[in-house]
This record gives structure tokens, C-alpha cells and sequence, in this order.
């Protein structure tokens, strides 16, 4: 059977998301909900299918946006395309459908950073002899979307997955429940509390925070739909930690995650994680992922304490293929490719001395 190709408008919501869903490389990021939310934050969200006999065999959720300075679209798939990466012959007719609707908005790039780890030399031979580029920029922990990260399988029983974890990790889960620290699930309500510790991290940790408003947006678009959640870690009656988690299929993340200064001897960041891998197993999830963490560290990296946190867990470290590029217009990808890190870098420092200005 040929393939046919098709971009969707929002009646097909539905089967496009129990597609990704039911699909092994299915992500929430690709999900038609995360298109929304990008949508209210400059981007234009694109829906694509590839059916086979009336079947979808492959999907992707594109987001254009118009490039700082030049003004000029640019593509991005976030964790897709969502096929199986070894049919080259459907990918290539996913990639044709792309350039066309590139061609009509005048797309710089197409970039992608798929859910496929690094050992699979294949698929970085297919794109390399596609066009793509590699986009790396040296940076694992600062792309799009992380290039390390570590990824638990929850499918054991919780008395297999806690006698896996480090000693310490046990331990200290351990402690918080004696401790009395308490979590449960968030309501829209928890909000501002959890937004307040959100930046409360920030400030200590020296990252920069999203506005309360993208959260409100986060919550109100994933978690009625049953593609996240929020947890709340009390103790003695006070808000001292709180996550935020997506969910797909048999998949979860833990996405963002926030702690107070005070109170951090009781543990809850151990025991909120034990929370959210029991809740991702009470929906079936097989695979619990604990998002990034930086490469190739060594103890006296700032990062390290992160890095030692989640791998507490017993997760396996895992290492994708980073970012590619797909050029359509090279001579303006030049230009956005030099003029890009220093846009960024003009910001950074604008909204350094704005903090700085703030607390002086």
C-alpha cells in the first residue's frame, strides 16, 4: 500500500494523541496539547499524519516560529518525528511533506532532536545522508531538549525498584516519611505556592524561570487532559516542595521541580520522587524519566549534585543523538547560526543585571 500524507486541523485531536500514545517513541512534547502551549509563547503549531491502508503509521507535530532579528520562520519537531526511525521509506515521505510546507512559509531549517539514543549509528548515518547537520553546540545540558538524561524502568514491583536504588537514595526516602513529610497531588489552586518555590530554586540555584503564567498554561492544558500532573510536599503545614510531571502512554517525565530553602534536611525532593514513580506505575507506566543532566561530569562541576540526585535512582544514564538540522535556505541558516549566539548572550546578560539590580 502507498503512503499518504496529510496535515490535520482539530477535529483528528483525538487520534492524533492516542497515536502517540500507543506509539514506543511517543512524546508528550509531540502531543497536540503541547502545540497549544506553544502556540500562546510565538510558535504556530503544524500537524502532520502518514496513513497506510486508513492506519496512522506516523506522526509529527511541527512549531514554526519567526527567528529574532531576521524575522524568517524556522521548524522545529520536539522529540519527533513519531515513527518507527528504522523505515526509512516512510521517513523520507515525512521529510518530503516538510518541504514542501517549508517552501510555502519560507522555513529557514528544520530542527529535530529525536528520543533515540546515540548508540544507534544507523539512524545519524540516514540524516547525514538526508541533509541534516549536527546542530551541537558542545552543550548537553543547554539545548532544546537534553542531550543526558537518566530513564528508569518502574515495570518491577516498588519493593524491587527501592532495593535497586543507592543506599542513600533508600535512605533518605525513608527519612522524610519518618520525618512527616507529606505529598499529594496538586490542584490548580497549589499554584502560586508551588510558583513561589519554583523561584525560590531559581534564585538559589542561579537559573532563569519561566512567568507564573506558563505554568498556569501548563496546568490547564495537560493536566485535565491527563497528560500531567502536580505534586505538593508538605511539612508541618508548610508548602516546602513541589514538581510538575508530563505523562503519554506507558511513559512519564519529571519536568520541573522546585524546593524551599528551608526544611531541606527532611528530604522531600527524595520522597516527592518516590511519589511520582509510584503515581506513573499506578497508570501503567513502564518508563520514568528523570529529564537532563549534564555530560561527561566530574565531581567538582557545579552540576554534580544533580547529576549524583537522579542518579541515585538507579536509572540508566542515556545519551541521544542531539540536535539536527535540516537546511533549506543555507545562506540565511549562516547567518542565523552567528547572529543567534550572540542575540542570546545580549539577553542573558540584560536579564542578569535586572536580577542583580533587584537584589541590590
Amino acid at each position: 500500500m502507498a503512503y499518504k500524507a496529510r496535515w490535520l486541523d482539530h477535529s483528528e485531536k483525538s487520534r492524533f494523541n492516542m497515536f502517540l500514545a500507543k506509539h514506543q517513541k511517543g512524546h508528550v512534547l509531540q502531543s497536540w496539547e503541547w502545540g497549544e502551549i506553544k502556540s500562546h509563547t510565538g510558535w504556530l503549531p503544524w500537524r502532520l499524519v502518514v496513513e497506510e491502508d486508513g492506519e496512522l503509521v506516523a506522526a509529527v507535530s511541527i512549531l514554526e516560529r519567526k527567528i529574532p532579528v531576521l524575522g524568517i520562520p524556522i521548524f522545529y519537531a520536539s522529540r519527533g518525528p513519531v515513527l518507527d526511525w528504522k523505515n526509512t521509506a516512510l521517513f523520507d515521505v515525512v521529510l518530503a511533506e516538510i518541504r514542501k510546507l517549508a517552501k510555502k512559509r519560507g522555513a529557514v531549517f528544520l530542527k529535530v532532536d529525536p528520543d533515540i539514543p546515540s548508540s544507534e549509528k544507523e539512524l545519524e548515518q540516514f540524516l547525514v545522508a538526508r541533509g541534516f547537520r549536527s546542530a551541537e553546540t558542545g552543550k548537553g545540558f543547554e539545548g532544546v531538549q537534553p542531550k543526558y538524561v537518566f530513564r528508569l524502568d518502574i515495570s518491577p514491583d516498588e519493593e524491587a525498584l527501592l532495593s535497586n536504588m543507592h543506599q542513600k537514595t533508600r535512605y533518605n526516602i525513608r527519612l522524610a516519611q519518618k520525618k512527616g513529610v507529606q505529598i499529594r497531588r496538586g490542584t490548580r489552586e497549589d499554584l502560586p505556592e508551588f510558583y513561589r518555590v519554583l523561584k525560590e530554586t531559581t534564585e538559589r540555584d542561579q537559573f532563569l524561570v519561566r512567568a507564573y503564567s506558563y505554568f498556569k498554561d501548563l496546568y490547564d492544558s495537560l493536566v485535565p487532559a491527563g497528560l500531567g500532573e502536580l505534586f505538593i510536599g508538605e511539612f508541618e503545614g508548610k508548602v516546602i516542595a513541589g514538581t510538575l510531571a508530563f505523562v503519554i502512554g506507558d511513559k512519564a517525565w519529571y519536568i520541573y521541580g522546585a524546593s524551599s530553602n528551608s526544611y531541606r534536611n527532611v528530604m522531600p525532593n527524595y520522597l516527592i520522587q518516590w511519589e511520582m514513580i509510584r503515581w506513573a506505575k499506578s497508570l501503567g507506566c513502564a518508563l520514568y524519566d528523570f529529564r537532563g543532566v549534564p555530560g561527561h561530569l566530574t565531581e567538582d562541576n557545579p552540576l554534580y549534585g544533580l547529576y549524583r540526585f537522579k542518579k541515585g535512582f538507579n536509572g540508566e544514564y542515556t545519551e541521544f543523538i542531539g540536535e539536527w538540522d535540516l537546511v533549506y535556505r543555507p545562506f540565511v541558516y549562516f547567518l542565523w547560526n552567528h547572529l543567534e549566539p550572540i542575540y542570546s548572550d545580549v539577553v542573558k546578560e540584560i536579564i542578569g543585571k535586572l536580577r542583580r539590580a533587584r537584589r541590590g
